[in-house]
C-alpha cells in the first residue's frame, strides 16, 4: 500500500483486502489465532487459544489494557462463590439466574444466560489461577457505587430493590479485585502477565485498518498500520495516549485534543504490517463511546454525555466485523450512569423531571435511573431534597469515608449547582417546573413514606423519608451539569453464535474465521449495565471465543469439523 493511498484513509476502517492479491512475502508474520484487542476480553481469548495449542498473536492500537485497565475492576460473579461463603451469604445459580434474568431482559437466550450463571464460580477460580485475588470483606452501610479500600465483595446491582431482586433472598455479586483504588488496573495486570507467561506475543501501537479474506469470503488475517517501535513518534503516541486516559475525568476536552494528535501520528507515520491468521481473527476492541460519528448515528441522545472507556473504544471492532458483512444490534443501546448513592441517603430523595414529575424510583442502580434520565427525559433531572436530609447527605459525604469522587462532587452539587425555595411552589418556580406539578410529587411521596400506601415507584420503606421541613433544595443532576458529570458507555455491537462467540452475518450466518467478544459483541451486559457485568462478560465470552477460535468449543468438535469439506482446508491459508 502507498503512503498516498495510507494518508488519505483518515484512519478510518478500510474494505477488506483480498488474500489472492497477495504472494507469500508479503505476509510479514503468521499465526493460529490473531486477537484483535487487548483488554480484558482479548486477554481471556488469547489465554484460552493459547492454553488450547495455539499460537496467538494480540495486537493493540496502544499498549493494552484498554477500558477494563480504566475500570473498578469488578467482576459479577455468584452462585455460592468461596467470598460470598466466607461473608455469609448464601446464594444460588437459580437465584443469580432469576435475578439477571429480569435485568437483561433477553438479550441472550436463557440458554446463554444459564451458562454465565453456571460458569460464574469456575470463571472467578480461573482469575485467580492467573493471579487475581478476591476478598470477602462487605462495605458498611448496604449499597454503594463503588466499595472504599479494604472492602471487596458488595451488592453492585439492583439486588436490594424489591422490583428487581426477585423472590429469592438477594445477595452481593460485585467481586471487586483486590488491590488500592481502581481496581481494572490489578486486574488486567495480571491478565497480561498470564498472556506473557503463556507465550502469547503483543503487537502493539498497531492500529487495525482491515480484515484480509480469502476467495470464499472467510477472514485469514488483517493489516495494521503500526508505528515503527522505538521511534521518538512512538514514544511520543504513548506518551500523550496515556496523558488523556490518566486525565480524561478532569479534563476531557483538553483529551479529546490530544486523542486527535495521536491519531495524527498514526497517519503520519504508521507502517502497514499484515498479519495471517491460520485460524481465526478475534475482535475484542471494546465499544465506540469514543467515536463521535458512531455515537451521533446510533445514539444521538448520549453525545453530552461523559465518555467512560478509553481512547480504544473507537468502535474500530464493529467496523472491522461490518466490513465482511457482519449483523450489529443494539447501537443505540448506551449505558449512562447517574449514580446518587453515596451520599447513603440521597435516594431518600426525589428525582423529578424538568416538569417536577417524578419518574423513577430512586435507589436503583445508577445506570438503572440514567437510561430514562437520557433516553426520555431529554438529560434533564433534580434531585429534591428538604432541609433536613440535606443536612444528613452533607454530613455523610464529609464524614462517611468515601471516595473523593464520590463525595466531592455531591458536595459541590449540594452547594454550588442547588436552587432553592422555602416551599415546592417557590423552588418549582425558580426551577422552571410547571405550576403544582412538584408539590403534587412531594405530598403522593411523603404519604407513602408515612406508611400510607405504597411508593409509586416501588421504593422499598427503609428508603423512604418524609420531606416536609423547608427550606427545599433542587440539585441538578442534568446530563449537562460539568461538577456532576454523568458517564456513558456503549453496549450494542456484533452479533455473535452465542455458543462459539463467532460473528454473524445479516443472514445470521457464521462468517468463517471470524469471532468476537467483549463489548465488541453482543453479551450478557447488552441491554442494562450493572457493575461487574461486563469484565464478568470479558471473561466469559473471551474464554469462549478463544476455545472455539483455537479449535475447540464443546469436547470434540473443532473448527475443521464444522467446515464443510471444501472450507476445512482452507483453515490454513
Amino acid at each position: 500500500m502507498s503512503r498516498a493511498q495510507h494518508t488519505s484513509s483518515n484512519s478510518k476502517i478500510l474494505a477488506p483486502l483480498q488474500a489472492e492479491r497477495l504472494s507469500a512475502g508479503d505476509w510479514h508474520d503468521t499465526c493460529d489465532v490473531l486477537v484483535i484487542g487487548w483488554g480484558a476480553a482479548g486477554a481471556c481469548a488469547a489465554l484460552e487459544a493459547s492454553s488450547n495449542g495455539a499460537r496467538v498473536i494480540v495486537a493493540d492500537r496502544f499498549t493494552g489494557g484498554g477500558a477494563s485497565a480504566k475500570s473498578g475492576g469488578v467482576v459479577y460473579a455468584g452462585g455460592g462463590t468461596r467470598h460470598q461463603q466466607a461473608a455469609g451469604f448464601t446464594d444460588s445459580i437459580q437465584a443469580m439466574f432469576d435475578y439477571l434474568k429480569h435485568e437483561t431482559q433477553g438479550v441472550v437466550s436463557d440458554a446463554t444466560l444459564q451458562k454465565f450463571c453456571d460458569d460464574s464460580v469456575s470463571n472467578l477460580d480461573w482469575l485467580e489461577s492467573h493471579g487475581a485475588r478476591y476478598a470477602h470483606s462487605v462495605p458498611p452501610g448496604g449499597k454503594t457505587s463503588y466499595p472504599s479500600d479494604g472492602h471487596f465483595l458488595y451488592y453492585s446491582g439492583n439486588e436490594l430493590v424489591p422490583s428487581h431482586a426477585g423472590t429469592r433472598p438477594p445477595a452481593p455479586r460485585g467481586h471487586r479485585t483486590v488491590g488500592k483504588g481502581q481496581c481494572g488496573a490489578v486486574l488486567y495486570g495480571h491478565l497480561k502477565a498470564a498472556c506473557l507467561r503463556a507465550g502469547v506475543q503483543p503487537l502493539l501501537q498497531s492500529a487495525a485498518r482491515r480484515l484480509v479474506v480469502d476467495a470464499s469470503g472467510r477472514v485469514v488475517g488483517a493489516e495494521f498500520w503500526r508505528l515503527p517501535q522505538g521511534s521518538r513518534e512512538a514514544r511520543l503516541h504513548a506518551r500523550l495516549a496515556a496523558r488523556a486516559e490518566r486525565l480524561q475525568n478532569f479534563a476531557p476536552g483538553y483529551c479529546d485534543r490530544l486523542r486527535l494528535k495521536v491519531s495524527q501520528l498514526e497517519r503520519d507515520h504508521g507502517q502497514p504490517l499484515l498479519i495471517r491468521a491460520r485460524r481465526a481473527v478475534i475482535l475484542s476492541t471494546g465499544g465506540f463511546i469514543f467515536n463521535r460519528g458512531l455515537i451521533r448515528d446510533h445514539a444521538p441522545n448520549f453525545r453530552r454525555n461523559f465518555k467512560v472507556g478509553a481512547t480504544g473504544c473507537d468502535g474500530s471492532g464493529l467496523l472491522l466485523g461490518q466490513s465482511v458483512g457482519a449483523r450489529s444490534e443494539r447501537l443505540s443501546r448506551v449505558s449512562a450512569w447517574r449514580f446518587i448513592n453515596p451520599p447513603h441517603c440521597w435516594p431518600k430523595g426525589i428525582v423529578v423531571n424538568s416538569n417536577g414529575q417524578r419518574f423513577c424510583n430512586e435507589e436503583v442502580y445508577g445506570a438503572t435511573l440514567g437510561q430514562p434520565l437520557c433516553d426520555e427525559q431529554g438529560g434533564q433531572a433534580w434531585l429534591v431534597l428538604d432541609a433536613r436530609l440535606r443536612k444528613q447527605a452533607i454530613r455523610q459525604a464529609l464524614f462517611g469515608g468515601y471516595w473523593w469522587f464520590q463525595s466531592l462532587p455531591a458536595l459541590a452539587l449540594m452547594l454550588l449547582k442547588v436552587r432553592k425555595g422555602d416551599n415546592p411552589d417557590r423552588l418549582a418556580s425558580v426551577c422552571g417546573m410547571q405550576a403544582g406539578e412538584l408539590s403534587g410529587a412531594l405530598r403522593a411521596y411523603n404519604a407513602g413514606a408515612r406508611g400510607d400506601g405504597p411508593d409509586a415507584f416501588g421504593k422499598s420503606e427503609g428508603s423512604r423519608q418524609v420531606l416536609d421541613k423547608g427550606p427545599f433544595y433542587a440539585c441538578d443532576i442534568s446530563v449537562g451539569n460539568p461538577i456532576f458529570p454523568l458517564g456513558a458507555l456503549t453496549l450494542g455491537g456484533l452479533k455473535v453464535d452465542e455458543s462459539n462467540g463467532a460473528v454473524l452475518d445479516t443472514d445470521g450466518q457464521p462468517i468463517a474465521g471470524l469471532f468476537s467478544a467483549g463489548r465488541t459483541a453482543i453479551g450478557v451486559a447488552s441491554h442494562l449495565y450493572i457493575s461487574g457485568l461486563s469484565l464478568a462478560d470479558c471473561v466469559f465470552s473471551g474464554r469462549r471465543a478463544g476455545l472455539a477460535a483455537s479449535g475447540r468449543n464443546e469436547p470434540g468438535t473443532t473448527i475443521a469439523s464444522r467446515l464443510a469439506p471444501t472450507d476445512s482446508a482452507r483453515v490454513t491459508l
